[in-house]
């Protein structure tokens, strides 16, 4: 059994967290799916753990805005133990809603260490309505991001109403030039989706679809990793699949989403 343990929260609407729970067993951690009020009364712990995920799903409704009721209960009943846990050395990854309750908590994008500040927002999309689709992805080389070490570009899932990444002119500044900004919406060439629907699919500023700490070590970004665990959690999969056996080659039955969460577990092997 793997010694690196990793705590997916569940409860309240969260709705991702069997997928997120099995990417991370896969990627070679032991996941446990843990209730926020189990944390909250002390059934289980969050200093026992080495990874501590916020999938997606609409926790409490998204009533109030996405994320927010979490967060100000992660924030009232457990703030000590996220930023203990974090000082300690812990990894933190918010999907989606995930994404949306780390930074209305100030976790992220976390310019003053030890402290929770709200600087930057997650606000509705754009064309003005829920977007499902899939989206490519360009990573940053230079983020000191664990999450997406290696990884230059990326297909993967979004599925939100609340997905626009919006801060001041400041911070945003800021986020590029200490290299926090780890994902970015491009067309399908890899080129800047530079704003335009539906390459960026709900009007981020920057293309952004993702952000770290200075440390790298807590991650938040809107479109789901753990949806791509199998080759065939991909639309364009039977393609694919044709044109490699045409090359003599075989498609990969590992979705590149477990990159992400393989690179969480690796930081502490």
């Amino acid at each position: 059994m793997s010694r690196i343990r990793a705590l997916v929260l569940t409860g309240f609407g969260l709705n991702c967290d069997i997928e997120t729970a099995y990417a991370l067993k896969k990627a070679g951690a032991r996941a446990e799916r843990i209730h926020l009020n189990h944390l909250i009364d002390g059934v289980n712990r969050l200093k026992d753990f080495q990874i501590f995920v916020i999938g997606g799903g609409f926790s409490w409704g998204d009533d109030h805005g996405a994320g927010v009721i979490l967060a100000m209960r992660l924030k009232h009943r457990l703030q000590d133990d996220i930023l203990n846990f974090v000082q300690a050395g812990g990894l933190v990854l918010g999907i989606c809603n995930g994404f949306q309750v780390i930074v209305n908590l100030g976790l992220l994008p976390g310019f003053e260490p030890h402290q929770l500040r709200r600087d930057v927002a997650i606000i509705g999309n754009d064309c003005g309505n829920f977007r499902d689709q899939w989206v490519r992805l360009g990573g940053n080389p230079a983020s000191p991001c664990i999450l997406t070490r290696g990884i230059d570009t990326i297909e993967l899932p979004v599925r939100h109403g609340e997905g626009k990444f919006y801060a001041e002119t400041g911070v945003l500044e800021r986020l590029v030039s200490s290299e926090q900004v780890i994902l970015r919406y491009t067309t399908t060439d890899g080129r800047p989706a530079a704003g335009e629907f539906p390459d960026n699919p709900n009007g981020s500023l920057g293309d952004i679809a993702g952000i770290c700490d200075p440390t790298g070590r807590i991650a938040g970004l809107m479109p789901h990793p753990e949806a791509f665990n199998h080759c065939t959690n991909h639309p364009d999969w039977t393609y694919r699949k044709e044109v490699l056996r045409r090359q003599g080659k075989s498609l990969p039955e590992e979705g590149d989403g477990i990159k992400m969460f393989r690179n969480l577990v690796d930081y502490f092997a």
